[in-house]
């Protein structure tokens, strides 16, 4: 006798009918997110903090696939704006079914890149850790009043599995994303069975990050990578939307890694 029933077997990546909040969908990874979500049939929550323009154009793309998107705005390190911002989106789109804590502090690039360590290590800790915390606590709070549950899926690192590249970047990285991916795995284990919880490892993408990179060094990264190229945000938001899915429905408490063989 076979023990898959009909109704239940085969992978459903779907999310038609889905509400689906992403915090950084202003731009790269986030914005492929969102879009991607809209893609699969969800309605978007289209979260940014200052680059409104940009979540405006992600939003507008949204629409044009035929799905609802809101745009909201919100500092995820402020609890403030975090309380606000679960209040919004219940208002604006009813429930939220996946909440995808995608937001990120960019030391990397412009003048943050020029802060001193301490700075650097303050701004990651507060937005990425501290961020990811609050939001998914705001999360767990809407989805345990849902019948339906819901799923949370936060962002961290590759690296945090193997120690990271030399150097203070690194180690600021792995603190954060580090912490990212334990609270993850104790908070999946506190609010089972009705809501899932997951993490996203991603490795090297073409962001803005390595659009501005010296070639002679990214392509010492490209050579370190098993499959010798670097990763489109597209495809981790392909990773994001599987596990917002049904397909992903007997998944918790881990960390898909997207990353081209880098940590294996």
């Amino acid at each position: 006798m076979s023990i898959h029933s009909p109704e239940r077997s085969g992978v459903q990546l779907s999310l038609a009918g889905r509400v689906v909040l992403v915090t950084g969908a202003s731009s790269g990874i986030g914005r492929a997110i969102a879009l991607a979500c809209g893609a699969a049939g969800a309605d978007v929550a289209v979260v940014y903090h200052r680059n409104r323009a940009g979540a405006d154009d992600t939003a507008t793309a949204i629409r044009g696939l035929g799905r609802r998107a809101e745009v909201l705005a919100a500092d995820v390190a402020n609890p403030a704006d975090v309380a606000a911002l679960s209040h919004s989106v219940a208002g604006a789109l009813g429930r939220v079914d996946a909440w995808i804590n995608n937001a990120g502090a960019d030391i990397l690039t412009g003048a943050a890149a020029r802060l001193s360590w301490t700075e650097k290590l303050d701004r990651v800790l507060a937005v990425d850790l501290r961020g990811t915390v609050l939001a998914s606590w705001a999360a767990v709070e809407l989805m345990q009043h849902q019948e339906s549950g819901g799923t949370i899926l936060n962002m961290a690192w590759d690296q945090v599995l193997g120690g990271g590249t030399k150097g203070e970047y690194a180690e600021i990285f792995c603190a954060a994303k580090g912490g990212v991916y334990s609270f993850s795995r104790a908070l999946a284990r506190t609010v089972a069975p009705q809501v899932r919880v997951n993490v996203l490892g991603p490795g090297w993408v073409e962001t803005a990050y390595g659009a501005a990179l010296d070639g002679t060094v990214k392509a010492r990264i490209t050579e370190s990578i098993p499959l010798k190229r670097w990763a489109s945000p597209e495809e981790i938001a392909s990773a994001a939307v599987f596990l917002a899915s049904d397909g992903a429905r007997y998944i918790t408490g881990q960390m898909l890694v997207v990353n081209g063989g880098t940590v294996i």
